[in-house]
């Protein structure tokens, strides 16, 4: 795809979700062959706005494209928008790519997380995800990962049992419940019957003790104890 052909690309999927451009700014579109999977990202200043997608997605379609750079659009433009065709058939390629992500991604301890919480809650019907650790965050700890079929946990819960099954439970329920858009396009990560799903886990208290662990942990990284 040429540099001229992405701003035609680009430009379309704007005018389509607003009915015009909203503004000036410069709308470029990259590929990035450092993203992983189907990642993407969007930048923007007050002169550009720039779209960067993984090179997979140059084997798909100019409307699935287009649905990406739609959703990404909502974050950058502040005026209202009409959902599109293009969003329906991006939302549907993206909870459907975790039937068809290679499995390549293992941690024991996780693996055993995975698998009491599968077996507990899940009915062991939940599909195989990748797992690995992430750094250790205080504030995200753990987040799914819809492009790549990764669930990524925060290294503090390493040892920790019951707190790393509810965060693995959490992130589950992404999976299980996908990603969600409201009439206007925007993404809804925890819908109501994701919460209600929620309440299912085991210890009631766990919030409470999730909190209190995260805030011990992080008072002591802080003072180096």
């Amino acid at each position: 795809m040429t540099q001229e052909k992405c701003s035609e690309v680009v430009k379309d999927a704007i005018i389509d979700l607003y009915g015009t451009l909203p503004d000036n700014r410069d709308l470029i579109l990259v590929f990035n062959g450092r993203f992983k999977g189907y990642n993407a990202n969007v930048h923007y200043n007050s002169k550009y706005v720039e779209f960067r997608l993984s090179k997979a997605w140059k084997e798909h379609s100019t409307s699935l494209i287009q649905g990406l750079i739609q959703s990404l659009a909502i974050k950058v433009y502040n005026t209202s928008y009409q959902r599109t065709l293009q969003i329906d058939l991006y939302n549907n390629f993206i909870n459907n790519l975790p039937k068809y992500t290679k499995i390549d991604e293992y941690d024991e301890e996780l693996s055993a997380s995975f698998n009491r919480v599968n077996n507990k809650y899940f009915d062991d019907l939940m599909d195989k995800v990748n797992l690995k650790w992430g750094s250790r965050a205080y504030r995200k700890l753990g987040h799914y990962e819809y492009t790549t079929n990764t669930v990524v946990i925060s290294e503090i819960f390493k040892g920790e049992e019951l707190l790393l099954d509810y965060i693995m439970f959490h992130e589950l329920l992404h999976k299980k419940h996908g990603l969600k858009k409201t009439k206007n396009g925007r993404n809804i990560h925890h819908s109501k019957d994701f919460r209600k799903d929620e309440k299912r886990f085991e210890d009631k208290n766990i919030e409470k003790k999730l909190n209190w662990f995260v805030q011990k942990k992080k008072f002591k990284s802080l003072f180096g104890f």
